[in-house]
């Protein structure tokens, strides 16, 4: 018997924790988080100028959660985080059961002089699986940009030079 999370359970749970979070829907948040989560976030550089605000690597949901409250706490209202592009890219077993893996693009905008920008993009992996009331993620990698855009060719040409021998 297949515990498969169709691709829309997932973008309506994705959704929803980024719209909670956003809200500072904290209990919604939690109940959102296993237990056995896994968060990361940095820049894509390791090193930009707000690298201290945004780097993270925790383990367990009442760590991670706490983190995120904080997190949210320190940033403005309106912020809008919005997931687009989101596909699936496996499926596997972890210690609490089957975990679907996603990943997608991350835009976050905010409101001044009332008008809203943008602050941030990015790629965000997750690992989703269900739990006892719904699904809960299990893992959060999110690694933003920072770094400013090059022509594809260059940076095609940066990763082959800089890719270990054999890979």
């Amino acid at each position: 018997m297949s515990n498969e999370i169709t691709l829309s359970e997932v973008q309506e749970f994705i959704a929803g924790f980024w719209y909670h979070y956003d809200q500072g829907h904290f209990d919604e948040l939690g109940a959102r988080i296993g237990d056995e989560m896994e968060y990361l976030s940095r820049s894509d550089s390791g090193n930009c100028a707000f690298e201290h605000l945004l780097a993270a690597e925790l383990h367990g949901g009442a760590e991670t959660l706490e983190w995120l409250i904080a997190h949210r706490n320190e940033n403005p209202y309106p912020l809008r985080h919005h997931a687009t592009n989101l596909f699936r890219t496996g499926t596997g077993t972890g210690p609490d059961g089957e975990v679907t893996t996603v990943r997608f693009y991350l835009y976050v905008n905010q409101v001044t002089n009332s008008v809203p920008f943008a602050v941030s993009s990015g790629i965000v992996d997750a690992g989703i699986r269900r739990g006892a009331t719904g699904l809960v993620l299990t893992s959060l990698r999110v690694v933003l940009d920072a770094e400013d855009s090059i022509p594809f060719a260059e940076h095609s040409a940066k990763a082959a030079a800089t890719a270990p021998a054999g890979s």
